[in-house]
């Protein structure tokens, strides 16, 4: 399975958890033998103009994040890319689901999200999408920029009870018959993480769902790295949703 990498996301740009020293080390150790990198590259301004204003692009240059939040953002696209053919991942940093159109929070700069999705679409290469946004922390930057467009459906499950939580993505993606699944893949809720529900298991059953969506309607999909700042579980939690969307061990149990 492809994982688009670079390493300037190794750097802390800044002082939030999502670009704690350690968190991308923490993922590259568990995964590094399993999957093929492909080196990130920059997204043009005109990309990340499909989805932002002409301010808030200047507002992330003047804060000095510019460089670090166009990578994330060519690396979603080249995720999406990709994942017209074949799973694909966007292991990067800043996140992107709290950024709107023309602001953000939530250690997010750009919505890489909405940059790879919205890409694919004025590029004509996909028709409609479905996304399915896991992460602990409701996606609204996702939501202010795409649910107002027809072609996109966006999903956020915020069940308390874990097996509801699962049993609902599951029927949302039976329902899903569309181009791409894009998932905004945070790992906050973890057991052992700031939300407490969710095991690793459950990751790569969701992996699972999202690959037989995806052969049943004969679509593409691909991920991309949002929230998850436990650092002795987020390799474990990362590797069990590519294994599940890209069937990279088998038989594995992943019964933590």
């Amino acid at each position: 399975m492809k994982v688009v990498f670079h390493k300037d996301f190794y750097q802390v740009y800044t002082s939030d958890p999502a670009s704690a020293k350690g968190r991308m080390e923490s993922i590259i150790n568990v995964i590094k033998d399993k999957v093929k990198f492909i080196d990130a590259k920059h997204a043009l301004e005109e990309d990340i103009a499909l989805v932002h204003t002409t301010e808030h692009i200047n507002y992330v240059k003047k804060i000095g994040l510019y460089s670090i939040s166009s990578l994330a953002a060519g690396a979603a696209m080249q995720s999406a890319e990709i994942g017209l053919t074949e799973p694909c991942f966007a292991l990067i940093r800043p996140p992107g689901h709290h950024a709107s159109r023309d602001s953000c929070w939530g250690f997010c700069f750009f919505n890489n999200m909405a940059v790879s999705i919205e890409s694919l679409y004025k590029k004509n290469k996909i028709k409609s999408a479905f996304i399915l946004d896991f992460d602990l922390h409701f996606g609204d930057g996702n939501v202010n920029i795409l649910s107002n467009k027809e072609y996109i459906d966006i999903y956020n499950p915020e069940e308390n009870d874990r097996l509801l939580y699962i049993n609902n993505i599951k029927q949302k993606l039976n329902d899903c018959n569309v181009d791409i699944i894009g998932i905004s893949a945070g790992f906050d809720n973890h057991a052992d993480d700031w939300g407490g529900l969710l095991l690793t298991q459950d990751y790569f059953e969701i992996g699972q769902m999202v690959r037989k969506t995806a052969k049943r309607s004969n679509c593409g999909f691909f991920a991309i790295l949002e929230g998850g700042y436990n650092h002795n579980v987020l390799g474990q939690n990362v590797m069990a949703l590519l294994d599940g969307l890209g069937d990279i061990h088998r038989n594995k149990k992943w019964d933590v």
